[in-house]
């Protein structure tokens, strides 16, 4: 394709791992965020120390690392959440993700020099609103879920360049308008709109009627239980023409709380995509059945495109979690092909599985075989220890950041 200029692909880092995973797999910039202020309070987040570490080796690769703030802080927390903004500003932020506009307007005036973005966190739905954004200093809207691709188009071509447009492409949605939510906080006392969500809209629910105690009445109940709030998560990988077209200036993957290995699928799947596009649309359309069948190698729920058709196309919740693929080991250091690669275990395997290598270009097929367990010198042909460090020969080139994953079983001792 010519005449575009290719988005930018954000993704999560909700901890040092995944934050090199991302930049290893082929993002141009991630988000991530502090120990407090940011709507992912279990994620592994930074403390200043290892934000510091994290924004300079994103910075080395010439990559941007954007800091979630979006939280709704009240007036007893504004004085800290200043504080850390200007700690984050002076460690080299490239800007900050807010939602509250108290938080904006505040921000903007005693924090002048740091960039903002507006959180989908605002519900962002029309051009109005982005406009009064822009009035206020902030350089990029990160739209509601709930805007269709025609919808943001227009946007687009109203607004003439004049302010950067965000938008979700893959990962999880919440059940309540862009993510707004009390479910929470009023059953387990943990407040998404403070970081904290339990997410109860994925627990199981049954009806029991009031004269039949005890009896429960399952709701849209198969195999996997009853999951009547769960919405299906959201994978836009078909429609990525279509959301260029759109003049999205930037692409983003959710998953703070997702692991390394979640992060590299994601991430490298829609990097090849965009290149591919970015080279001819047939060249992508040839591609798109691997990598769809790519994205189910990672951790998943049942998804489909969300409203970016305007409404989803098919009713009904996900249904729990599903995987082609696990993790097996990250490597650790450079090897060429033929030699024994350094590599941290972290999961089960067999000599003789089938396993597959996971580089930035691309995904190939190894078998393994015996491997020499580091730590004791031994030759074994499995180890279910993870963090160990082993030795084992691939087929390919692998880089430090590379990974290998095989079969999901039930692990044996």
């Amino acid at each position: 394709m010519t005449g575009w200029r290719k988005p930018e692909l954000l993704c999560p880092a909700g901890s040092m791992e995944s934050l090199m995973a991302a930049l290893h797999f082929g993002a141009d910039a991630v988000y991530g965020g502090m120990k407090h202020y940011g709507l992912r309070a279990f994620a592994g987040n930074f403390d200043e120390a290892q934000l510091r570490e994290a924004v300079a080796l994103t910075h080395a690769q010439g990559k941007k690392f954007y800091l979630t703030m979006n939280i709704l802080p009240f007036d007893d927390q504004m004085e800290g959440f200043v504080q850390a903004a200007r700690s984050a500003f002076d460690i080299g932020m490239d800007a900050a993700i807010v939602s509250d506009i108290g938080a904006i307007v505040t921000l903007r005036e005693r924090t002048p020099g740091l960039a903002l973005h507006v959180s989908t966190q605002a519900s962002t739905v029309n051009t109005a609103a982005i406009r009064h954004y822009q009035s206020l200093g902030c350089q990029r809207v990160i739209l509601a879920r709930e805007v269709s691709l025609a919808r943001m188009k227009a946007m687009s071509r109203a607004l003439h360049g004049q302010v950067e447009l965000e938008a979700f492409v893959h990962g999880a949605a919440c059940m309540a308008y862009s993510g707004r939510c009390l479910l929470s906080a009023a059953l387990a006392g943990r407040s998404g709109n403070q970081g904290a969500c339990a997410q109860p809209c994925r627990w199981q629910y049954a009806v029991m009627e009031q004269k039949r105690p005890g009896e429960y009445l399952p709701v849209c109940e198969d195999e996997h239980g009853a999951y009547i709030f769960s919405a299906k998560d959201l994978n836009l990988l078909p429609l990525l023409p279509e959301l260029l077209d759109a003049g999205v200036s930037s692409l983003k993957i959710e998953g703070r709380m997702k692991t390394e290995y979640y992060v590299a699928v994601v991430t490298g799947a829609y990097r090849r995509a965009i290149d591919l596009l970015a080279e001819s649309a047939d060249a992508y359309r040839d591609a798109l059945p691997g990598l769809m069948a790519e994205l189910r190698c990672a951790s998943h729920r049942d998804s489909d495109t969300g409203f970016a058709m305007e409404s989803p196309r098919e009713p009904g919740g996900a249904e729990g979690f599903h995987q082609a693929r696990e993790y097996i080991a990250r490597v650790v250091e450079d090897a060429r092909a033929g030699e024994p690669a350094r590599l941290m275990l972290k999961n089960r395997f067999f000599a003789g599985d089938a396993l597959e290598v996971m580089t930035p270009s691309g995904v190939c097929t190894a078998t393994a075989s015996a491997f020499l367990r580091e730590k004791t010198g031994e030759t074994v042909e499995t180890l279910g220890v993870a963090g160990e460090i082993i030795r084992m020969a691939l087929p390919v080139d692998v880089q430090a950041g590379d990974m290998l994953r095989g079969q999901v079983r039930n692990h044996r001792s």
